[in-house]
């Protein structure tokens, strides 16, 4: 259930990133779009980003945790490209700044609204 309800955030902030940041264009089947997109997201951030921020750990703490932005408008970035190309969904990114602001929105989104907040009162709760 928290995989589907996350799956879910991160579509709606994909499609508000989309709504908002000029740079993103989408075109195609509407809602199908924006699952393929965050479904390939998804997939990336729980693969490959991992690896990056370890590799790059030298990186993130000389720039203060800077470099992670870079980082998540990068996968970003490869997301879009994967689901055009491999899976014909209409969700396009034009550069690094809408990837980088499309990030922030999807970061932003994933970490008000995805986090389970049920297991961490009952966690208080037990202090």
């Amino acid at each position: 259930m928290n995989l589907l309800k996350r799956w879910l955030v991160i579509m709606a902030a994909v499609f508000l990133a989309a709504w908002i940041v000029p740079g993103i264009h989408v075109s195609g089947q509407g809602w199908t779009t924006y699952a393929i997109m965050a479904a390939v997201l998804a997939l990336v951030n729980a693969t490959l980003l991992p690896i990056l921020k370890t590799l790059s750990c030298g990186f993130i703490i000389l720039t203060l945790g800077l470099f992670s932005l870079i980082l998540n408008a990068a996968m970003f970035m490869l997301s879009s490209n994967i689901s055009q190309s491999w899976f014909g969904a209409g969700y396009h990114v034009d550069g690094f700044l809408p990837a980088l602001l499309g990030s922030i929105i999807v970061s932003i989104a994933t970490m008000l609204f995805a986090n389970d907040r049920s297991s961490r009162k009952r966690d208080r709760d037990d202090d």
